[in-house]
């Protein structure tokens, strides 16, 4: 681990101390937390743990073996009554917690951090967890590689790939695409692989071979829960809503056994896989250790159970929650066995594939690339055009955000 201290002397005293970011390259971050946790604890600090959304919160949880919330649900977020989005922790009601540590932060948007700060007591310590070579955050600007650039908080950048993961194909790529250098693509028996396709036809046609056929037979049919496909783009011919289409032929066909319920083009199947792509917090879900309520945007779950005389669809996701969906809120749903970088990003699967394919051009950027790849916890699959990786690698154009917090933290005295 490298420590780079960012900033001269008299701002972190007066003004970085209760801001610290820890930025993580695609490297185990889990060991460094739950250290951070651990001397906080036995300092008698009270602690919250949370992430921008459910999946990251979840994985989180996961890493530290207590608990983490969303960050709206650290914010205890209600709908006022014409349904605007209010954050009953603000500047008059803040967060008990001495020490606020986020994750995942480059997907913190400036209004969700703006609510946050308002809502940090005087003399807490936040501590802003994420990986600024990532996307940013879908809602307005790029606030965790702004705080870095600024040079006014202490910045501890984690580097040193240890010994259990040099080995790992995926770390090494990902590493080597963030520094614009192309990816080790022709070594066999790693946890990287490279399947060359010329059209799309035959990259759709291949990645639905994979998850089929080829990846059962050799792991085991079990893996197929923990494959993910990735796609840059929703659109074209390895895009989200065509290999959706196609994997939901091959992975879940139609049975008369199978209840399906038509949403206007879209058809749902018992036994589908799909992904909640936008944050319902009164949606109430049950499993067996506990009632809770909360299905958040880029949860995935399965299908178990339509019932037309009811007009309701039940959905499993993870830990086991099962939710009723009336039927007027399957707009909330689209399937998930391809989806997209973007609402992959906060998630981490065992296998994950990727279609190199022509998209779309102002997308085809090393950021998206690594996004894709460090998805991935066993294996990376990509399948496709060389020269699309190739092009990926050498467009390094992060989004431009023209944000003025740069500017502002800089010039703050």
């Amino acid at each position: 681990m490298a420590r780079r201290v960012r900033g001269n002397s008299h701002a972190r005293c007066r003004r970085g101390e209760n801001l610290e970011i820890i930025s993580k390259s695609y490297l185990s971050v889990s060991t460094v937390i739950r250290g951070v946790i651990r001397v906080f604890e036995e300092l008698g600090f009270k602690i919250a743990l949370a992430a921008p959304t459910g999946r990251a919160a979840k994985r989180m949880s996961e890493s530290t073996f207590r608990e983490a919330k969303t960050v709206h649900r650290l914010l205890e977020m209600e709908f006022s009554g014409d349904r605007e989005p209010v954050f009953c922790r603000n500047e008059e009601m803040k967060l008990e917690e001495n020490v606020i540590i986020i994750d995942e932060a480059s997907m913190v948007d400036t209004l969700l951090f703006s609510a946050l700060l308002h809502a940090i007591k005087p003399g807490a310590r936040l501590i802003l967890i994420g990986d600024s070579d990532q996307l940013p955050s879908v809602g307005a600007g790029n606030v965790l590689n702004d705080i870095i650039r600024s040079d006014r908080f202490n910045t501890v950048e984690l580097k040193e790939i240890f010994r259990q993961d040099e080995e790992s194909l995926i770390i090494t790529n990902a590493h080597a695409i963030n520094q614009g250098e192309y990816p080790q693509l022709t070594s066999k028996n790693s946890d990287f692989f490279f399947l060359a396709r010329d059209d799309d036809e035959a990259i759709a046609r291949t990645i639905a071979e994979l998850c089929a056929v080829r990846l059962p037979k050799t792991y085991g049919k079990e893996i197929i829960e923990g494959i993910q496909v990735v796609s840059p783009s929703r659109k074209g011919g390895a895009g989200t809503e065509y290999l959706n289409v196609l994997l939901q032929r091959v992975l879940n066909p139609p049975k008369e056994t199978k209840k399906e319920k038509k949403v206007r083009s879209v058809v749902f199947r018992e036994g589908d896989k799909v992904m909640q792509i936008k944050n319902n917090y009164d949606i109430e879900w049950e499993n067996e250790k506990k009632d809770g309520s909360g299905i958040f945007n880029g949860d995935i779950g399965t299908i178990k159970e339509i019932d037309h005389s009811q007009e309701k669809m039940k959905i499993v996701f993870d830990d086991n929650r099962f939710v009723e969906y009336d039927f007027s809120l399957l707009d909330e749903l689209e399937h998930a066995y391809a989806i997209t970088v973007h609402k992959s990003q906060g998630s981490e699967y065992p296998v994950v594939i990727i279609p190199m394919y022509s998209f779309t051009p102002r997308l085809m950027t090393r950021n998206l690339l690594y996004t894709a790849v460090t998805r991935a916890q066993k294996m990376v699959i990509m399948v496709g055009k060389a020269a699309v990786v190739q092009k990926m690698v050498d467009t390094n154009r992060p989004t431009k955000r023209y944000t003025g917090l740069e500017f502002m933290l800089s010039e703050y005295e």
